[in-house]
């Protein structure tokens, strides 16, 4: 009876938001971003010291769920004329090649085999917006040059960061193809032209002429179920041609920012509570993955030295355009700096490379606390750090 009361969807749910709960105590008391407290929290109860909470398939679908909740509400605060820029591209290729070299350069030097070098490489690459954004957020900052650009060179990030996976599986299993990369480039690409164009148009006219049906007269709550229906099916599509998700429905809420609509309040505000109980669940799990018991002495340094160099390489490659773009050496900063976070992306790219017996389990735990040290590490620095905190313009 007990074990079935514990297995239950209910108490899993509730255990969740518990943990979730006291990542903002934890948050308060060390005056630090709701998200590093959660993250912190799920650390505690997760295997590496409590054992109470697992990274089970339940765990894993609401955190999804969550990451693509959280972009969609983001993404309601941009335009595309904001993050659509050729300096935005800049920023983010060179956000890509050198954060790669780094990682396998490091990786080299530590003696890890080729195909290990080339994942651990390819996890430096891509950046999670999910985590910036909501610190951005939290700060009010959303709005600000940097911010924007930010949103914008981590897109172009995640479409590099598909090229940049895809030519390392094919370089570990010597078929390394150009057509192959040329294909899913144009598909990523294609995806996100017809998502800027005629799909948004098509979906703007929807929901303009949506909004004034008697059914959403009768039933207002209509509005909501349909703007998140239009984010899944974004996030699908995004899927789809291999990019996360998270960019699918971070320009579904693009698409609707500018779009005025009589009762546009009820899935602006539907979809904000929604955030708030999924998006916990998101970065609880990220707590959740690390396991810091399968990590011995030697490669504790060298996840130290890989989260220097990750941190380091997408500063300097991120900051550095964005200073000859005409960002102020703060701004620039503050890009490089919020382009840190490695998120889920770089667990992908390790659970890719784990699934296919390219790397162990060392490396793939190396990883995983890598991509955690990335993720809290940015926010601490935004909200604490004197010369980052007050210069947003």
């Amino acid at each position: 009876m007990i074990e079935e009361i514990l297995a239950s969807t209910e108490f899993q749910m509730s255990l969740l938001l518990f943990v979730a709960l006291a990542g903002y105590l934890i948050a308060y008391r060390i005056n630090q971003s709701a998200v590093v407290g959660i993250i912190l929290a799920g650390i505690i109860v997760g295997p590496s010291f409590l054992g109470l909470v697992t990274y089970t398939d339940f765990v894993a679908s609401l955190a999804h769920l969550g990451a693509v909740v959280l972009l969609f509400t983001i993404g309601l605060e941009f335009h595309f004329k904001e993050i659509a820029q050729i300096k935005y591209v800049v920023i983010g290729l060179f956000g890509i090649v050198v954060p790669w070299l780094g990682g396998f350069w490091l990786a080299s030097l530590f003696s890890f085999d080729f195909n290990s070098s080339v994942f651990i490489g390819t996890a430096t690459t891509a950046t999670s917006i999910a985590i910036t954004a909501k610190v951005l957020e939290e700060m009010g900052k959303l709005k600000t040059k940097a911010a924007r650009a930010i949103m914008g060179a981590a897109i172009i990030d995640d479409v590099l960061a598909l090229m940049a996976l895809s030519i390392s599986e094919q370089l570990v299993s010597d078929s390394l193809q150009t057509m192959t990369i040329m294909f899913n480039g144009a598909k990523a690409i294609g995806f996100l032209v017809l998502v800027v164009f005629p799909l948004r148009l098509l979906l703007r006219r929807f929901m303009v002429w949506f909004d004034k049906t008697r059914t959403v007269r009768a039933f207002p709550e209509a509005m909501f179920i349909a703007a998140i229906m239009i984010a899944f099916l974004y996030g699908m599509g995004a899927e789809a041609v291999g990019l996360s998700a998270i960019v699918g429905s971070f320009l579904a809420g693009v698409s609707f920012s500018s779009v005025w609509l009589e009762r546009g309040h009820i899935f602006h505000e539907g979809s904000e509570h929604l955030r708030i109980i999924f998006a916990s669940v998101f970065f609880v799990s990220l707590g959740v993955l690390l396991d810091i018991n399968a990590i011995d002495t030697r490669l504790l340094v060298f996840v130290a030295a890989l989260s220097g160099i990750a941190g380091i390489t997408k500063v300097i490659g991120c900051g550095l355009p964005a200073l000859v773009s005409g960002f102020s050496l703060r701004d620039s900063t503050i890009i490089g700096v919020g382009m840190m976070p490695r998120g889920e992306v770089a667990m992908i790219v390790a659970l890719v490379g784990l699934s296919n017996g390219w790397i162990g389990q060392d490396i793939y735990a190396a990883l995983i606390l890598m991509s955690l040290l990335t993720t809290i590490i940015p926010p601490i620095l935004l909200r604490s750090w004197p010369y980052l905190k007050g210069s947003f313009v």
